[in-house]
């Protein structure tokens, strides 16, 4: 049958997280595997099916269940890669064809959240000198109730309206949610001397942990877009095979997986508004941080710096001990320890999503 793109703003992911969607016409069992996932390079869906083919990596779980009585939403995995997995039909469709159009019409149109309860700010102390912010909802009795912890994109924060969109969707279903910026993000610039990037997973790990500890959870997922997908997957991928036992699964939307091509996608001529766009908020966060901490970064470099590539070769890679922006976006790539990870994971890429190209 013929298979149509996955649309960018993938609702299948938020329904494979937070339903307790079945499969069909899978009879796979979950040890049929080597490891809890499988892993092909491509992801594309007509209506139910999820099918593997030739262009973007993506994982698929396993079931994952609560002392064998709860399906927790995640399809067995199958047995070969041409088979394909059913996931629940998705309603959505999108109202513009093509990765630019949909991009900036997401981007553009307010969306509102009624039945979202309003958030608890929290803070979690995760370095000395650094202090993340987390708008969280919690469930009465929250420990009884699995926890979503959701990441952002690049210059992104958690009032983001994709991570509002998917905690509505999980709050519904019965989960707590836990959307967690990153180091400065937010307008949090005052609560961390240092810079973030997109391989810091030293964050997101003491969140969990603090959960697990401090609020008894005992089920995690952590689910994160573009940079956050990347940080989802390196810290999974970190972790190996000692991961906590709460930590369910993981999913990602969009990761810059490879970030060295994901940043030559972004210098594409088709792609300015959005390094520009980019740009001009790295930009305004340094001239933030240097007012917050006068004597910490110099902003001379910021007249010569027209890309993220040279504000990563300026400030970002110095700051965090890498020797260049290529050291940089090697070493804090989730690909390069996506054959770690052990426990369930999904990740979905678009075909024609702008900067974030297929195969990355």
């Amino acid at each position: 049958s013929s298979l149509r793109k996955l649309p960018q703003k993938a609702t299948s992911m938020i329904r494979a997280i937070v339903s307790a969607s079945g499969t069909a016409g899978n009879s796979a069992s979950p040890g049929s595997c080597a490891s809890p996932m499988w892993y092909s390079r491509c992801v594309r869906t007509e209506g139910a099916a999820v099918r593997a083919g030739a262009y973007a990596c993506s994982f698929i779980p396993s079931i994952v269940r609560d002392s064998g009585t709860r399906d927790l939403g995640f399809p067995d995995p199958p047995a070969n890669l041409d088979r394909p997995v059913t996931f629940q039909p998705s309603i959505y469709q999108p109202r513009f064809a093509g990765g630019h159009a949909q991009t900036l019409y997401a981007w553009a149109k307010p969306r509102r959240f009624p039945r979202l309860p309003a958030p608890e700010p929290r803070y979690f102390d995760v370095a000395a000198d650094a202090c993340v912010l987390a708008h969280c909802h919690w469930h009465e009795r929250r420990s009884e109730h699995p926890t979503l912890l959701l990441l952002h994109g690049f210059e992104g924060c958690s009032l983001a309206h994709y991570m509002c969109g998917i905690a509505d969707k999980a709050w519904a279903a019965g989960w707590n949610v836990v959307r967690l910026n990153q180091r400065n993000c937010g307008n949090t610039e005052h609560l961390s001397r240092g810079l973030y990037h997109s391989g810091l997973t030293d964050d997101p790990l003491f969140v969990v942990r603090e959960l697990i500890e401090a609020d008894r959870i005992r089920e995690i997922v952590i689910a994160g877009y573009s940079l956050g997908g990347n940080l989802t997957l390196e810290l999974a991928g970190d972790l190996g095979d000692t991961p906590p036992a709460a930590l369910k699964a993981v999913c990602a939307g969009s990761p810059t997986m490879d970030l060295a091509a994901c940043v030559e996608a972004l210098e594409r001529r088709a792609n300015i508004a959005y390094q520009f766009n980019f740009v001009r908020n790295l930009k305004a966060r340094m001239r933030r941080k240097a007012a917050t901490f006068p004597d910490a970064f110099p902003l001379d470099p910021l007249r010569r710096i027209w890309t993220v590539r040279q504000f990563d070769e300026a400030y970002t890679a110095p700051y965090h001990g890498f020797r260049d922006a290529a050291d940089y976006y090697h070493r804090a790539s989730a690909m390069r320890v996506a054959d770690r990870i052990q426990v369930p994971g999904l990740i979905l890429t678009p075909e024609d999503g702008p900067f974030v190209p297929i195969g990355a």
